[in-house]
Order: C-alpha cells, then sequence, then structure tokens
C-alpha cells in the first residue's frame, strides 16, 4: 500500500474515537445482533422487517467500527498542550485578524475532530496550511473559495483540548 497521509490528531481526540469505537462493540452492536439472529430464525426474510432493518444497522455499525479502526491503527497523537513555540504548530489556537476587520479565533485539530462550528480547523484545510510555520505578527494568505484572503496571526496559544465537562446533575 502506498505511503498514506498521516492522521494527526489530539490526544482527546484519540480518546473519543476510542470510546466511540469500544461503545460500538460492547452497547451498540450485541442487541442487534441478537434481534437479527432471532428475526433469523422467524423463517422468512424477505419481508422480516426486524431482519430487514437489522441488517442494515449492522451493516452501519460494521461501517463505522471499520472506519474507527483504521484511522485508529494510522493515528499519530501529538501534544502541544501547555508548549510554547515561535512558529504554529498543530494543536494550536490561533487569533487572526481578517482585512474585514473580523478577528476569528481556530484550533488546528485533526480531520477527525472537527465539530459542527467553525471553531476547529483540520492541518489539512487551506486556513490551517496558511498558518502552519507562520508565528504571530506574520500575515498569510489562505487560499479561499472566494478568493486568496490575507489573514493576520495577532495570538497563538497551545490549550489543553480537552472538552469541558459536562454537567450530568438532573435537570429539574
Amino acid at each position: 500500500m502506498a505511503d498514506e497521509a498521516k492522521n494527526y490528531i489530539t490526544p482527546p481526540g484519540f480518546r473519543r474515537l476510542q470510546d466511540e469505537l469500544a461503545r460500538l462493540w460492547k452497547v451498540e452492536r450485541p442487541p442487534i445482533v441478537a434481534t437479527v439472529a432471532w428475526a433469523a430464525g422467524n423463517g422468512d426474510r424477505s419481508e422480516n422487517a426486524d431482519y430487514i432493518y437489522g441488517k442494515r444497522r449492522l451493516r452501519e455499525i460494521d461501517r463505522r467500527i471499520r472506519y474507527l479502526s483504521k484511522a485508529l491503527d494510522r493515528a499519530v497523537v501529538v501534544d502541544n498542550s501547555g508548549k510554547t513555540y515561535e512558529r504554529i504548530r498543530f494543536g494550536a489556537t490561533v487569533t487572526i485578524l481578517y482585512s474585514t476587520g473580523d478577528e476569528r479565533e481556530v484550533t488546528i485539530v485533526g480531520v477527525d475532530e472537527l465539530d459542527v462550528g467553525d471553531a476547529r480547523v483540520s492541518w489539512r484545510s487551506p486556513l490551517a496550511r496558511a498558518l502552519l510555520t507562520a508565528k504571530v505578527g506574520d500575515t498569510v494568505t489562505v487560499r479561499a473559495p472566494r478568493g486568496p484572503e490575507r489573514v493576520e496571526i495577532i495570538a497563538v496559544r497551545y490549550d489543553d483540548l480537552r472538552p469541558p465537562a459536562r454537567d450530568v446533575r438532573a435537570k429539574d
């Protein structure tokens, strides 16, 4: 197999993938396997909804398990939290200033760690590629969909990237 691109990931991101894989194997998959086995024993599988939809869900889970297993095997865990570097590296939280005057804070993380918002960007994204190896005070050009944009790097820090603890107390 050709050299695959490295799958850089932060320690908390690696733990999240491991937790998801364990949950799929130990919590979600076993009851579905039991349901499919029970449904298969009932005879005609062509009109058995438990069997048909159970097999479909089982395929989805198995596909995700394969993906997670491969991602974890290729993962290169990089922990830069609490460190200081002259140049921007993986795991940095960077404050940038656009030419329009808008300020934005982004954290450079692995491709498997992105969230719904725009606070975390993949190290493979055009923005992160432009920022990596630059330093505070530099102005870099980002290849954006609407054309090249110039951004100035205002601040860089290396935070502990663990998600904030959730309040698990019962709500009234």
